[in-house]
């Protein structure tokens, strides 16, 4: 399960809408809980450093950028819980290339934005055994 409030889906789609027709990502900074799942504090926008030619299906986040997003989330004793980004005129269902790259304890929101209006944000989490994802319980508060 993961948490987090309507203002932080309101600012992905916002990212996700900013950056159509190309993806966009960023980070979920918040807290791991065993019993109530994920949380999220805070958002880390990161730029998507893909060729210009694949931006429209590929998101690339630099390891320089993660490690400044791992930074920023230990400085105020958060950590990085999952990460977000956006398919463009696709659906807001995890693709093969998501899973090839994915990582099993993190959340991955993805938002679908179709002809540049995001449509579903939905949360995904990765099997122990990378195998697939399943649908992850968003609880949104306001």
């Amino acid at each position: 399960m993961i948490s987090l409030t309507k203002e932080l889906i309101e600012q992905i789609e916002a990212h996700a809408e900013r950056d159509y027709p190309h993806e966009c990502g960023g980070m979920l900074i918040g807290h791991f809980d065993a019993e109530k799942g994920k949380s999220v504090i805070e958002l880390f926008p990161m730029e998507n450093a893909s060729a210009e030619e694949t931006r429209h299906n590929r998101v690339l986040i630099l390891p320089k950028d993660v490690m400044r997003a791992e930074r920023y989330a230990r400085e105020k004793k958060l950590d990085v819980v999952g990460y977000y980004h956006s398919h463009p005129d696709d659906k807001a269902v995890p693709s093969q290339f998501d899973l090839d790259h994915a990582l099993p304890v993190w959340s991955y929101i993805i938002v679908s934005v179709l002809k540049g209006e995001a449509v579903d944000v939905r949360s995904w989490q990765m099997e122990d055994d990378r195998s697939k994802f399943n649908e992850e319980k968003k609880v949104v508060s306001q």
